[in-house]
Parts: structure tokens; sequence; C-alpha cells
């Protein structure tokens, strides 16, 4: 966030010198990005609170809505702005001025930028399972939008400033600021598409999304290997944080079973399920006939 905050300060200096546009709209960009930062801070130190009387299942989906007003602000602030910057620049057509301030920035920018997706894809990776599926597979799958979220905000930030280089050069080849105008536009229809698909994937965060198959399978075959065990159905499970399930689950027992036998065999099941899946914070067990 220091380092979003004194590059965005840098590319304003640099477009108030230069002219680009691009570079303002760089420097947008960048006060989004650490706009979001904070949010995003703030909705993980919300999502720890814990349970109370008025929330019983605890805080955990505030990660998930302040997740969205992150995707929202992106499509507002980040996409808007720059495409009004770049339309109303487009107006006066005037010859680009000295781009060398804008190069150093833009040079800068990329290469703090690139350290920290760096840093971003290495936390993420360290927090994947040996067999989980490609990298991209994965990270579209994620539960986790404090660390998706990033990702995207920095792959976009790197070809966003590939975008504004191309705009400052070709303005400076042809004596023309209409390249740098274009360039914010596309920067900000950049923006608005990263803005679209973080809304997609926080929006059915938000809703209620189950865990993923391969926990659920793995759900059932702890419950089915359990000798007490005849039926069960499907498991119910839903994600109130990246690391907080509630699992709810009807199990049919064998026949004969002392209502002792059952609670021991419950309390069995509970017990291997939490010690294979830590984020299964919640267990419902209800003892019934299954059809």
């Amino acid at each position: 966030m220091a380092a979003n905050i004194a590059i965005g300060i840098a590319k304003f200096i640099g477009a108030s010198i230069s002219g680009s546009s691009a570079m303002l709209s760089e420097g947008i960009h960048s006060v989004v990005d650490s706009t979001n930062e904070v949010l995003l801070l703030y909705g993980l130190h919300k999502s720890e609170t814990s349970p109370d009387e008025q929330h019983p299942l605890g805080y955990g989906q505030e990660l998930y809505f302040w997740s969205l007003i992150v995707a929202v602000l992106i499509f507002a602030l980040g996409g808007g702005l720059s495409v009004y910057e770049g339309l109303t620049s487009m107006k006066v057509q005037a010859p680009a001025h000295d781009p060398t301030l804008s190069y150093i920035v833009l040079g800068a920018s990329a290469l703090f930028e690139g350290i920290a997706l760096f840093v971003s894809v290495r936390e993420f990776r360290k927090n994947l399972p040996q067999n989980s599926d490609s990298f991209w597979r994965t990270l579209r799958n994620s539960k986790d939008p404090s660390s998706f979220i990033v990702i995207f905000e920095d792959c976009a930030a790197l070809i966003g400033l590939a975008i504004a280089f191309v705009g400052v050069y070709m303005s400076q080849l042809h004596h023309n600021s209409i390249y740098d105008s274009i360039a914010s536009i596309v920067i900000g229809i950049l923006l608005t598409v990263v803005a679209i698909v973080l809304v997609i994937e926080t929006k059915g965060l938000l809703i209620g999304e189950s865990a993923s198959p391969e926990t659920r399978e793995s759900i059932k075959q702890i419950v089915q290997s359990d000798d007490a065990v005849t039926r069960m159905e499907a498991p119910i499970t839903l994600h109130f944080g990246p690391q907080d399930i509630m699992l709810a689950m009807n199990i049919e027992f064998q026949d004969g079973l002392s209502s002792d036998e059952i609670e021991a065999a419950t309390r069995r099941i509970e017990r291997k399920i939490r010690e294979s899946h830590t984020e299964v914070k919640r267990i419902f067990l209800e003892a019934a006939s299954v059809v």
C-alpha cells in the first residue's frame, strides 16, 4: 500500500509535467489500488470478529462484502474516470510534452508492480495443496478475495503501465496527444473488465458458495468409512470466510445402536472431519432416516 501511494504521487507529478492523459489515468489507478487495499485490510479485520448473539455464525462474510465494494470502486473510479479523462483530453489536440519523466516513472512503477505481483503469487502458492489444479484454475476457484483481488490488480497494473508506455511513445513519435488519450481510454476499459470479473467472483461468495468438490468428496469418504454409518445424504457446506466452512449432514446409523453408541459415532466423525479439514468450523450432524 505504501508503495502504491508513492507510485501514485510520482505518476501525478509526471502527468502534471508531461501533460500525459495516460499517466494521469495510471495515477488514478494507483489511488484506487491503495484505497482498495485499505478496504480489504478493514474487511479482514472485521471478518475476524468473534460470533455474538446477533451474528451467531460470525462475521466472516464481511470480507466478501468489502471485496464487492472494492470491485465497484475499480469500475466507477478506476475505469470510469480513466475513460472520462481520455475522452476529455481528445478534445484538446495539443502536441505532447517532453515524455522523459513519464518514461522514468513508468519504468520505476513497472519494477515495483512486478515485485508486488511476484510476492502476491508466491504467497498464494504457499497455500496451494500439493495435488491442486493449475495455478489459474486454483485462483479462479479461490474463496479468498484478499488474495485473488490483489493478484488481479497487480496484473492489471502491469498491463496498464504497458498501455500507458505505448500511448506516451506513440504521442512522442507522431507529435500528437491523441494516442495518449486513446491509451487512457484503453486503461479505463481494462479496469472495467477487471472490475466486472471481480464483481462476478465476489457476488458468488457473498450469496453463498459451497466448499470445493474435493472437500465435499473427502467429507463423504470420512463419513462413509465409519462402521456405524449405513447411509448418508450429500453434505451441505457453506463458506462464511476463506477458512470458515459450515457443514450440515443427515446420517443414517445402523439399526440396533444405542443412543450412547450413536453419540460416540457422531463425535468420532466430527473429530475426523476437523482433523482432515481445519477450515470446517461448524458441524451439524443429524441422525435421521435417509431415503
